[in-house]
């Protein structure tokens, strides 16, 4: 099986295999899982200065999620808006963080990523309109009543996430942070996605291939 996504230069469908694209998207943070745990108890240094491992990592990991998503861009032709905006903020908050060599602003990162998005959402909201629907309507049709109520708990979602992060690297160790953004935010996700089964059932729409 393969996914396919139009290029939004040339009106061109590419296809891409879904393995393909679960490496790109979660490659990186895999690797920087791994690397983290090989590196976490390990002081380097570099002119002059001591950085922990954490720092080593995030640094590795910046580049690589770049690379990664240009590699993706070139392969469907297309990004969402939230792939773009999540690497602005991971190339601005990793960098905050090797720059002033201080792990803070990289675990303020999914704090910053999730306050984003549900901001943006709520915006939306406000407005009477579902930004969601905008990006995902093709994945999964929905009745327009479907779309304002998964957005509205979507929106409430990510606040809760933000709030989540916030709490957890704060008052833990910074291990216990790695293994929950690596583990827990991407669970937490999925288990969102699959408790909303009722709300599909209810409001999507078939589409006409189905329903002959």
């Amino acid at each position: 099986m393969s996914e396919q996504t139009s290029d939004a230069s040339t009106g061109e469908a590419r296809k891409i295999s879904p393995l393909v694209k679960n490496l790109l998207e979660f490659g990186p943070v895999v690797l920087f899982f791994i690397a983290y745990l090989k590196l976490k108890d390990q002081v380097f240094e570099i002119g002059g200065t001591s950085y922990e491992g954490f720092i080593i990592v995030t640094a590795g990991f910046v580049p690589l999620m770049v690379l990664s998503t240009l590699i993706l861009w070139k392969l469907t032709g297309k990004l969402s808006r939230m792939q773009v905006m999540t690497l602005v903020v991971i190339v601005v908050f990793g960098g905050l963080s090797v720059w002033f060599n201080d792990e803070r602003f990289f675990k303020m990162k999914p704090t910053m990523i999730y306050l984003l998005f549900g901001g943006l959402l709520g915006i939306g909201l406000l407005r009477g309109q579902s930004y969601l629907r905008v990006v995902m309507e093709e994945m999964m049709p929905l009745q327009d009543e479907g779309w304002m109520i998964l957005t509205r708990r979507l929106c409430a979602f990510f606040f809760g996430l933000a709030v989540a992060n916030e709490v957890i690297w704060r008052v833990m160790s910074t291990e216990t942070w790695v293994y929950f953004k690596t583990f827990g935010l991407t669970a937490a996700m999925f288990l969102f996605f699959m408790t909303q089964a009722k709300l599909f059932q209810t409001y999507g729409i078939e589409e006409e291939g189905e329903a002959e």
